[in-house]
Formats: structure tokens, sequence, C-alpha cells
């Protein structure tokens, strides 16, 4: 029998290791691959929406949304995949990952690329924002929705912040609720960037194609709503697994790394809120 064969075996896995993969290193997975493949998709199903926009668009308008949703498909499957094979299944079997500090500097080292990205579209703006700066034609930005949206946020992090504390102290039910809110304040959040962007596209027509700073606004903000779901989803996916029992006071790697990435996106959101919101109304 290969070692891809008993690698199948043991962990019931239909995408089995390549057959010289080391023999108790663990098991090769595609799962991560298709994941960035679908986050990829995203960014391209992007730039194929802006590149249609204006009169003479280079490609058509309906290649950036099939493009978004196929790779938004994909990307979510990869994710299912990745997370039941990589943590899930690995609790009911006990196959643990120790004290997990190899996954939580592994999340350290994405969100150090997450910064990056951040950093990229920050810089973006700041050049932009050089020279004469006018706020004609924008609409009221610094609206209740916005104050609103902020407060939500920073609220879903101290009660992840609690419920995993809770967790820790091996209270169960305070976790649950903890997590529980946390989610619903993260779908609230997002339904206000929704409700945000509608108002300002149906009522004021402050579109993509308003000028630079729509374009920075929309870039850095939609980046930031994407990331704000995909830890919605993660969020989901660890409450349902505390409702079926999993996590323990000794055992909670994944609650502390998607914790870890929950809390970046919030700093994330406030720096955007002072920068986009506050400083476009700030003329030099």
């Amino acid at each position: 029998m290969t070692v891809a064969d008993d690698s199948s075996e043991e962990h019931g896995h239909h995408l089995p290791a390549v057959e010289d993969w080391p023999r108790g290193f663990g098991e090769a997975s595609w799962w991560p691959f298709v994941t960035a493949l679908g986050a990829a998709g995203i960014y391209i199903g992007a730039a194929l929406f802006v590149l249609a926009q204006g009169s003479q668009g280079i490609v058509d308008s309906i290649y950036g949304p099939v493009v978004v949703v196929a790779s938004v498909g994909l990307f979510l499957a990869g994710l299912y995949g990745w997370v039941y094979h990589a943590f899930v299944k690995a609790f009911w079997s006990d196959d643990g990952h120790g004290d997990g500090i190899g996954l939580r500097w592994g999340m350290v080292l994405f969100l150090g690329s997450e910064i990056a990205t951040f950093g990229a579209g920050f810089v973006y703006y700041f050049f932009i924002r050089v020279g004469t700066w006018t706020t004609e034609g924008l609409p009221p930005l610094l609206s209740s929705l916005v104050l609103a949206n902020t407060v939500i946020l920073i609220v879903s992090s101290l009660t992840l912040h609690w419920g995993h504390v809770e967790l820790r102290r091996d209270n169960r039910r305070n976790f649950l609720v903890g997590m529980a809110a946390t989610l619903l304040l993260g779908v609230v959040f997002i339904g206000g960037q929704v409700l945000e962007y509608y108002e300002f596209i149906e009522h004021e027509g402050f579109t993509l194609g308003s000028g630079i700073y729509a374009s920075a606004f929309y870039g850095l903000t939609g980046l930031h709503g994407l990331h704000v779901s995909m830890g919605a989803v993660l969020l989901g996916i660890v409450f349902v697994r505390a409702l079926y029992g999993q996590y323990t006071a000794d055992r909670h790697v994944s609650v502390t790394t998607v914790s870890m990435y929950w809390h970046f996106v919030d700093v994330v959101w406030v720096f955007l809120v002072v920068v986009l919101y506050v400083g476009a109304e700030i003329t030099l």
C-alpha cells in the first residue's frame, strides 16, 4: 500500500496526498489552492467591472459580475473543504494541533499580507490626496449610519473577546452567546454598508465613476466589506462547530485565529473612517 493510500484511509480525504509526500508529515491538500483561486478571481472580476465602466468600456459589463459570483462560489467551496478537513474532522478524531502555536503564527503572517494589501490602497489614496482638494460633489460622508456601523463593529470585537474569555473559563453558554452576538453584529454591519452604498448610488449619484475619490472610496470600503464578509463566514463556521459541541477550555485554536482576523478588520475599519470619511472633509 502506498503512502497516499495510507493517508487516504486514515483521514478519509477524497483528495489524497501525492506518493512522495513525507510519511508522518500530514496530508497534502488542494483546498488552500482552491480557496486562493477563488479569492484571486474576485479581484479579477472587480478589475473587469472597472474596465467595463464609462461610455467606451474595454470589456462587456456582464463579465465582471459573472466572474465575481463564480469566484465567490469557488472561494466558499474551498474554504469549507479547507476548514472541514483541517479543523472539524481533526477535532472529532482527536487529531489536534497541540498548542496551536504554528497556526497562530500562520495567521499573523497572513495578517501581515493583509496589511500590505490595504496599505497599497491607502498609498493610492494618499497620492490622490496631495494637491488642491475639494469636497464639491461629495455626498455627506459622516452620516449617522456610518457612525452606527462603526459602533456596531467595535462592539462586535468586545462580544467576541468576551465569548473567547468565557470559553477559556469553561463557560460554554456564555461562549455561545458571545459568538452569536458577534455573528449577528457582523451581519448587521454588512447590511449597513450595503445600505450606505444604495443611498450613495441611488440618491446621491455618487458612483464608482464619480472621480478619483470615488474610486478610492469604493475600492477601499469594498475591499474591507469583502474581508468582513469572509470574517462573518468564518464566525458562522466557528459558531456551528460550537453548537455541535466542539471547543473546550484547552482546545480552541480556530477560535483564537478567527478572533485575530476579526479584530484586524475592526481596526482597519476605524482607520478607514478616520482617513476616508473624516479626512475627505479636511481641505488642504
